[in-house]
């Protein structure tokens, strides 16, 4: 009788999981070796589970006969799990960082933090433009265009209008 690891067991129990050579499914993501339209080789896709486009999609090496691709591995699926897990957190935090502005601003009556959140709604884009004292308490909060530019200038104008809309 073998004695099998928990992990082993677990993997082989998980019913998303597939291990073909040009497809993986794991933990999440799935791996699928493609033609590459742009030229004559091959490409990898990671796609996250439940989402329509590939998170990434980079070159694949061919296998020995020169035409067809190499075949997935652990290795290799591991490998591309982590690259497109980290890109996929990049583009998040840069998303984030684009939506999610702020600034503080030392005020006659203390530091001001002005926040500005854009809601990338496509049938009513708009920002909210949201003040908050050095002890964190709402000062006020208003509906802005999802154009509207903070910055120091905007925010002491918004701050000396006595929160009043801007515009």
């Amino acid at each position: 009788m073998t004695e099998s690891k928990p992990n082993e067991a677990i993997e082989a129990d998980t019913p998303e999981s597939i291990r073909e050579p040009r497809l993986w499914c794991n933990n999440g993501w799935t791996a699928r070796v493609v033609k590459n339209e742009d030229d004559e080789g091959w490409a990898v896709e990671m796609i996250l589970d439940g989402e329509s486009e590939p998170a990434l999609v980079g070159p694949w090496t061919m296998g020995r006969d020169k035409k067809n691709p190499k075949p997935l591995d652990t290795s290799a699926f591991n490998t591309l799990v982590k690259t497109a897990s980290e890109f996929r957190q990049r583009q998040v935090q840069q998303l984030h960082a684009a939506l999610h502005q702020n600034i503080t601003i030392n005020g006659q009556s203390g530091r001001i933090s002005i926040t500005l959140d854009i809601v990338p709604d496509e049938d009513d884009p708009h920002a909210l433009l949201t003040a908050h004292d050095a002890a964190d308490e709402e000062l006020a909060q208003v509906r802005v265009g999802s154009g509207f530019k903070l910055n120091k200038a905007s925010a002491t104008a918004w701050i000396d209008a006595g929160f009043r809309k801007p515009g």
